[in-house]
């Protein structure tokens, strides 16, 4: 994994408060919950995903999403490739998908921390 996405996984993380520093298996990590499903999803503290945490882009890129932070969350794969395959092509004409959309940023804004707070 490249260092610019680990980074960009690292600030995710510095935002999100269901991530905290604990030890697994014997080494330090971040450990926090999926944007969708609150399964746990672990960090190495070099932003190295351990379990299966992906960047999930909650307006998609495609209809406008940015990679700002307020826009991004940690996903586990499953729920990620979900979202992009049953709902983001529909992102314009179909309100549920809205509603979704709607949800996640909620959920995302309900968890920010200031990262200086990591």
């Amino acid at each position: 994994m490249s260092t610019s996405k680990r980074r960009r996984i690292l600030d995710i993380v510095a935002t999100d408060a269901t991530f905290e520093r604990t030890d697994y298996r014997g080494r330090e990590v971040w450990l926090g919950k999926c944007l969708h499903c609150n399964a746990y999803l672990t960090v190495s503290l070099d932003g190295e995903p351990i379990s299966r945490a992906t960047i999930e882009h909650i307006i998609p890129r495609v209809h406008g999403g940015t990679d700002a932070l307020e826009n991004l969350g940690l996903a586990c794969a499953r729920c990620n490739q979900g979202k992009g395959s049953r709902h983001d092509r529909h992102f314009d004409r179909d309100p549920r998908v809205r509603e979704l959309v709607d949800r996640l940023l909620e959920r995302r804004r309900e968890r920010w921390r200031d990262p200086d707070a990591t």
